[in-house]
């Protein structure tokens, strides 16, 4: 916007003076390109006469060329005195500023005017309190400030307001320059307009010296008081003259200032615009034409207003020239709202269609590009006012910007080049679809015009005679830069392909690297391609061309690199498919002139490899014909020849194809001729062999189809095996028809057509065929030797049906309702046996059920699970369904011998089921109770070893008469034992017997059994061992009997009176009172057996399976033991309170006494603590 700074100077500072704006925020708010475009529009444009300023909280400073709506702030509107672009010298001359509030203020303005103020000064009681005069004065200010606002506010909405003359501005007046207007009538001022102007210069005098003369002698005499009373009558009546021709005057004027107005309003044509520099769209029309219809509306509501019909008949009264002028001006506007209308009606179906446009996606834009057309076509039909060329043509620039702009929107902007760096393939789709878009347009256009000529020729009409190229001058200015970008993203994709390139031969490595060098410079080229800050959509921007060359002259040097390698290339080349692929490695750049400069020699190196590679195929088919069908050994013979024939075909027709990839390139007749001839010979060949081949292949096939057609359905090829007759040749046969079929060309004999017509019907009948061989030998050959008799009657039903399909041919019917009936055998059969399968299931699963678990405490629960026991109650009951269902199944008689054999047999599986479950529990058992670890009682307790898990688990108490088991061993333990072998039988009479011959359950049956008497004899004999253990575990702890067995009073009176116990042989032992040797000896052996007792295992198992918690015992045996030491010390305790008494209280003749006292409290004090007995406070006190 550099150019319109001195346009914009006397804006700018009126803008920022108003709105005190920093120059920061004007500069940021010219450079915004949505403001320079309607600046643009304001400076140089005729259609935009003001343009409105305001603030806004987001962008700031906005402009609009119409009177933005929602606004309640300040508004500045700057308009234009002139209907042309504005000179650059002087522009502020040109402009005019207003400042007003946004909103609803002018039209308050005007409300408040008609409805409060006008009223009451019109009102006769108020203005008679005024002074005379005020109130008309201010009701003439009032009606021109109503007269501005209206004014402004049709300069806001952008309408023309036809102001009316002061004169008619109220009533009073009015009245008074109508009466005037007659009496201009009664003199002749009809006539001339002139003579108004006469009568005001010749009364002009008069009326000036009336004024001049205010100090007239009042003592004039009475005849000249009455000359002076006619001559004030004269002059009030050349006054009414004169305000008559003010008012006529007056109406004049404003005629002439309306015909300007409207003349103004109705010479702005959209058409005439400076299209090339504003690119408007068709909305923006559309909004013209809508304004241009309402303004004229206006306009017309104006010129039938009353006053405008007052001033009509001031001017017709006065027989004005003007009055023909004003009637000219309302059929002017009368016309111009005619073609408003029309054009408004007309553009309705294109508005419409071109809103469709804008809502849908763009991909599917191509496909309306004619319906556009078609609806700017039935404009330029139907308008009477619109089949103006110079208006089609900026209607049809306009749909073009509007494509512009929508492609421009589509298209991701900067990224189009940006992702050169990344992924250009989706975005080239974008582009390409585009480019077919807007030519699909150019395309929809020529339809049109050439329908047009068509139908000029037929019938003379209108017809579009402006130049396409006005049409489309920005759409191919636009296509021009897409198809440039498009031609660089082509470049980039080709130039990708090189990224994995890899070239073989003896110097594939070296060009290799020239390859990656020259592929590592093109990605630079791209980099700075993609990173120029420009909009490459933008075709007004330079700057992406500059740097679009750039990257084409580079690219052009890396292709002369390229060109190199190629030619290297080829020249190691000794086939011509790697030839040709490298070709295609390198064919983008192949149409380059330079590289058709360099090329032909090495392409005619190909077209000798291309001859070789047809005479090796023409060689091989001389040699190979004999036996082909040694390279297709899953073919049949003849479909093997044909399909090797196909293969030297596609052969020679991959060496036509490599020629042809390079045909264009190496140019010259004569070598295509060449190849041709060649190519031409070999096909020849190869059709004369195929021709032969399907000629024997259809005798061949007439052959075996006879034979077959007439063979008989199965066949029994060893006692109880039946087989498909002749199912070999047949599935080979329908394999060969299946390949006649996919070959065609074949002729078909007549058995052959009748085998293959029924070929379906012969597949569905071997597929039957093959189910019922299937089951009966299902059937026959898995019948168990007890289920014989129970299906002899469905072996002699399927006897009758082999033998009737014995007698049919493929050929016959029927086969599908016998093949029913044995399915319908063999499905019982089936479903029999597979009860039988589910029966020996559930007999082998007892196996691995457990009887016996561990409870919590890992010891052996003292009954069966309960789990377990239902599931074989549940077993039993499933085992009984099944057995009914088989008797349904066989068709049994319950009574027959047949099914109680049947029955034996599921009865003997029950058995050993039931067999294997209890021997699975007594075994739990007899592994459980193994001993482990022998030990023998007659060490000490503390040495034995302990095992585990136990099985059971008993307590040692200490009584009366010694230590005992709880439970004891004989009597709970055993019992225990003996009740779960009881359980473990039981659980076989939960099965319900199932033979119907047998009697007594199993339960009965088993607890015979040998294996089942072993395994509980060898229960009970591990119990037996437990119990020698346990009494051998007893018998160990008797060596602390005396403990508490021995009279412990009695033996410490023993020990008080021979200072030790006696034996039962010491009987006169000598007196002796203990010594305090004697006490500590006895204290100390105690302290000796609580420690060995202590030391005794807390669990013992015994015979690795018995469990025996040693704690109570231990317990009650320290009980004792402490009792016995308690006895002694206390003894001792008292004989030191007793030597504490004779210390603390001596006599003088005891010193000897006292000092041996002394010795001996002290080490009885020693003892005692040693003993760990705690002194009484009170000794305590005396010993310190």
């Amino acid at each position: 916007m550099e150019g319109a700074d001195a346009w914009l100077e006397p804006v700018r500072i009126i803008i920022q003076s108003s709105f005190r704006l920093d120059p920061e925020k004007w500069r940021e708010f010219v450079s915004a390109k949505s403001n320079m475009a309607t600046l643009s529009r304001f400076i140089n444009g005729p259609d935009y006469l003001h343009l409105f300023h305001y603030l806004q909280p987001e962008p700031g400073l906005c402009a609009s060329p119409s009177l933005p709506s929602g606004i309640h702030t300040k508004v500045l509107c700057v308009s234009k005195t002139v209907q042309e672009a504005l000179p650059k010298e002087n522009s502020g001359k040109f402009l005019r500023m207003r400042e007003f509030i946004g909103g609803e203020a002018l039209r308050t303005l005007i409300s408040l005017t008609e409805e409060v103020t006008w009223p009451l000064l019109s009102r006769a009681e108020s203005s008679n309190r005024w002074a005379l005069g005020v109130a008309k004065d201010a009701l003439k200010v009032l009606e021109r400030q109503k007269s501005t606002a209206l004014v402004l506010k049709a300069q806001v909405e952008g309408h023309t307001f036809l102001p009316p003359p002061d004169a008619l501005c109220h009533q009073d007046d009015l009245d008074f320059l109508q009466r005037g207007c007659s009496v201009i009538q009664g003199v002749g001022f009809q006539e001339n307009n002139s003579s108004g102007h006469e009568l005001l210069q010749e009364h002009s005098p008069n009326s000036l010296h009336l004024h001049e003369n205010n100090n007239f002698d009042t003592s004039y005499p009475v005849n000249h008081c009455s000359d002076l009373y006619d001559n004030s009558s004269h002059v009030d009546q050349i006054e009414q003259k004169l305000s008559a021709v003010h008012l006529v005057h007056a109406c004049e004027e404003t005629v002439v200032e309306w015909v300007e107005l409207v003349s103004d309003f109705l010479q702005q044509d959209w058409s005439e615009q400076p299209l090339d520099q504003l690119k408007p769209v068709p909305s923006e029309e559309f909004a013209f034409w809508r304004n241009r219809l309402k303004n004229l509306l206006f306009i017309q509501n104006q010129l039938m207003s009353p006053k405008a019909q007052q001033m009509t008949s001031i001017l017709q009264a006065a027989d004005s020239v003007y009055w023909t002028a004003l009637q000219d001006l309302q059929c002017v506007v009368q016309e111009g709202v005619r073609e408003a209308e029309d054009i408004m009606v007309n553009l309705a179906p294109v508005q419409e269609k071109l809103s469709e446009v804008l809502e849908m996606d763009f991909y599917k834009l191509r496909n309306h590009m004619a319906a556009v057309m078609e609806e700017v076509y039935l404009l330029w039909m139907r308008s009477e006012f619109y089949c103006w060329p110079s208006r089609m043509l900026v209607l049809l620039q306009e749909i073009c910007n509007l494509f512009i702009h929508l492609s421009r929107k589509f298209l991701p902007g900067q990224k189009v080049i940006q992702v050169l760096m990344s992924e250009p393939g989706p975005v080239l789709g974008e582009i390409r679809l585009v480019i077919h878009t807007l030519q699909t347009l150019k395309l929809a256009y020529t339809q049109m015009q050439t329908q047009l000529e068509l139908q000029n020729q037929a019938t003379p009409s209108r017809s579009w005679t402006f130049p396409s190229h006005l049409v489309f001058i920005h759409l191919d200015t636009f296509l021009r830069r897409l198809l440039s970008i498009q031609g660089a993203h082509f470049i980039t994709v080709r130039f990708y392909q090189l990224d994995q390139t890899i070239l073989s031969g003896v110097n594939g490595t070296l060009l290799t690297d020239v390859v990656r060098e020259a592929y590592q410079d093109f990605l630079v080229q791209v980099r700075v391609l993609s990173g120029c800050n420009c909009d490459p959509t933008d075709p007004e921007d330079q700057s992406f061309e500059l740097n679009l060359d750039q990257f084409q002259a580079q690219v052009s040097d890396l292709e002369t690199r390229l060109v190199s390698v190629l030619s290297k290339a080829l020249e190691d080349c000794s086939e011509a498919l790697s030839a040709i692929k490298l070709v295609k490695m390198f064919w983008f750049f192949l149409d380059r002139l330079l590289v058709q400069d360099q090329l032909p020699s090495y392409l005619n190196q190909l077209v000798e490899q291309v001859l070789t590679d047809l005479d090796q195929t023409e060689l091989e088919f001389y040699s190979e014909r004999e036996e082909p069908e040694r390279f297709f050994r899953f073919h049949p013979a003849a479909a093997a020849r044909l399909c090797w024939n196909r293969q030297l075909r596609r052969r020679a027709e991959e060496a036509l194809r490599s020629f042809r990839t390079i045909q264009n390139l190496c140019g010259g007749l004569a070598l295509s001729h060449l190849v041709l001839k060649r190519f031409k010979k070999i096909v020849d060949l190869l059709q004369d062999f195929r021709t032969s081949v399907r000629s024997d292949w259809s005798w061949e096939l007439e052959s075996e189809c006879g034979v077959i057609l007439n063979h008989s359905l199965i066949q029994i090829t060893h006692p109880d095996h039946l087989e498909v007759a002749c199912r070999y040749q047949l599935e080979a046969l329908l394999q060969e028809l299946r390949y006649v079929t996919r070959e065609g060309h074949v002729e078909l004999r007549p058995h052959t057509v009748h085998l293959l017509s029924c070929r379906d019907d012969i597949t569905q009948k071997y597929h039957c065929l093959k189910q019922i061989v299937v089951c009966y030998n299902q059937v026959v050959g898995g019948a168990m030797e007890v289920e014989l008799h129970l299906i002899q009657e469905h072996l002699q039903e399927l006897e009758q049906i082999l033998c009737e399909l014995q007698r049919k041919t493929w050929i016959s019917e029927g086969v599908q309702q016998q093949s029913q009936q044995v399915l319908i055998v063999h499905f019982n059969i089936r479903e029999a046996r597979s009860n039988m399968d589910a029966m020996r299931r559930i007999a082998h699963g007892w196996a691995e059920l457990d009887l016996l678990q561990r409870s919590e405490d890992s010891l052996l629960e003292s009954k069966v699970k309960d789990q377990t026991c239902r599931n074989i109650k549940t077993d039993g009951e499933q085992l009984l369904r099944l057995t009914q269902v088989n008797r349904s199944l066989y068709k049994a008689d319950e009574s027959s011998q047949a099914w109680k054999r049947y029955l034996d047999y599921i009865d003997d599986r029950v058995q050993d089921g039931l067999l294997q479950l209890l021997i699975r529990a007594l075994h739990f058992l007899t592994d459980n109770m193994s001993p482990q670890v022998h030990t023998h009682l007659d060490v000490m307790p503390e040495n034995k070893a302990t095992c585990g898990p136990a099985l059971f688990s008993v307590t040692l108490q200490l009584q009366e008469t010694g230590s005992v088991f709880e439970p004891t061993i004989d009597g709970g333990l055993i019992n225990v034992i003996k009740t779960i072998i009881r359980d473990i039988y039981g659980a076989a009479s939960l099965i319900p017997r199932i033979s119907l011959s047998r009697h007594g359950n199993y339960q009965v049956l088993l607890q015979q059994n040998p294996e089942l008497c072993t395994r509980e004899q060898e229960v009970m004999c591990r119990l037996l061992q437990m119990k020698e253990e346990a009494e051998q575990l007893r018998a160990g702890l008797n060596r602390y009997s005396h403990l508490w067995q021995s009279d412990r009073t009695a033996v410490f009176q023993e020990f008080l009176t021979y200072g030790k116990q006696l034996g039962a042989e010491a009987v006169d032992a000598e007196r002796k009172p203990p010594s305090l040797k004697d006490f500590q000896r006895e204290i100390q052996v105690l302290l000796t057996l609580s420690s060995e007792v202590t030391q005794l295992d807390e669990v013992i198992l015994l015979n690795g399976w018995l469990q025996v918690d040693m704690c109570p015992f231990k317990t009650c045996l320290l009980s004792i033991i402490l009792d016995w030491k308690h006895m002694y010390t206390h003894q001792l305790l008292e004989s030191a309170t007793n030597s504490l008494q004779q210390v603390t209280q001596p006599s003088a003749d005891d010193e000897e006494s006292l000092s041996s006292s002394t010795v001996s409290l002290t080490d009885t004090i020693l003892l005692l603590e040693a003993s760990g007995v705690e002194l009484p406070e009170h000794l305590a006190a005396q010993l310190q």
